[in-house]
């Protein structure tokens, strides 16, 4: 049995010495807080990936702040943790899926299906009673073969190809503040791109952090779409991170096929020439 969306703390412990798990917990003003985090207390066996150099690739001031990784770069590391065809991943965080999610895509984005996000993060693992450790696993590398990618991208010249495209939609994973341009913690420009509509990722979670269930996140993008086909959509947010949170809960309800702008607004905003809008719903 695989998991591809999402996996309980009590279907990862009955599993846990045929998964390879990874610590994905991550703070955007702070890049040593995943680490701390990780060496204090994770769950056992499981291996520490950064946002910011394991998960990305070199930053050149106009793609974006969590630019996509070089696709063999990404291979290596994996499969140096014990990443093998067919063997089941799980991401985890403390931040309700918002990090893990992106080595989820990433993991499809190298043709492997068996990836999970851990549902609740590692305080569902911590509540369900199970222990956290200190130990640094022992990394025993595997074999882990280059497949088509299993989800699509979009980049910056084909969103702004598609602004005046009635059919595509563009999906911002931001918070409304920074959807409306009223605040931008991150990026030297604040606002969106025009034409956007604001989702964001936290209403795809229940109070506990927890995913809400899948016919619920099914009528809530059905919505959203308002007729489209899922395909329609692009999503973005400020790095291309937590965007991957709304194409998980898609995923799960059943309405795959959404694409990533991976350099969202972080690199959208980087070009002056690039049209920006503030204000609206969000």
């Amino acid at each position: 049995m695989s998991w591809t969306t999402v996996i309980t703390a009590d279907e990862l412990a009955a599993r846990l010495d045929r998964c390879l798990v990874v610590d994905c917990r991550h703070e955007l003003t702070d890049p040593e807080v995943g680490p701390i985090a990780w060496s204090v207390g994770h769950i056992p066996g499981a291996f520490f990936l950064h946002q910011d150099f394991d998960l990305a690739g070199p930053k050149t001031g106009r793609n974006g702040r969590h630019p996509l990784p070089d696709r063999e770069t990404l291979r290596r590391k994996l499969e140096s943790i014990g990443l093998s065809d067919g063997r089941q991943l799980v991401a985890y965080d403390d931040s309700g899926g918002a990090f893990a999610v992106r080595l989820w895509w990433l993991a499809r984005w190298l043709g492997h299906r068996e990836v999970a996000v851990l549902d609740g993060g590692i305080q569902a693992w911590r509540k369900a009673g199970y222990p956290v450790s200190r130990e640094a696993p022992v990394a025993r590398p595997g074999t882990l073969t280059m497949r088509e990618p299993l989800v699509a991208e979009v980049d910056a010249d084909a969103v702004l190809a598609g602004l005046r495209d009635p059919i595509r939609l563009i999906v911002d994973a931001r918070s409304p503040e920074r959807f409306r341009g009223e605040v931008e913690p991150y990026d030297p420009v604040a606002g969106h791109i025009p034409g956007a509509v604001n989702r964001p990722f936290q209403a795809n979670l229940r109070p506990d952090g927890r995913f809400k269930p899948a016919e619920v996140l099914r009528d809530e993008y059905l919505a959203l779409l308002a007729g489209r086909d899922p395909s329609a959509l692009v999503h973005q947010c400020g790095s291309g991170v937590t965007a991957c949170h709304n194409l998980l809960a898609m995923e799960m309800a059943g309405l795959p096929g959404g694409a990533l702008y991976p350099g969202s607004w972080s690199e959208w905003c980087a070009d002056p020439s690039r049209p920006v809008a503030t204000g609206g719903a969000g």
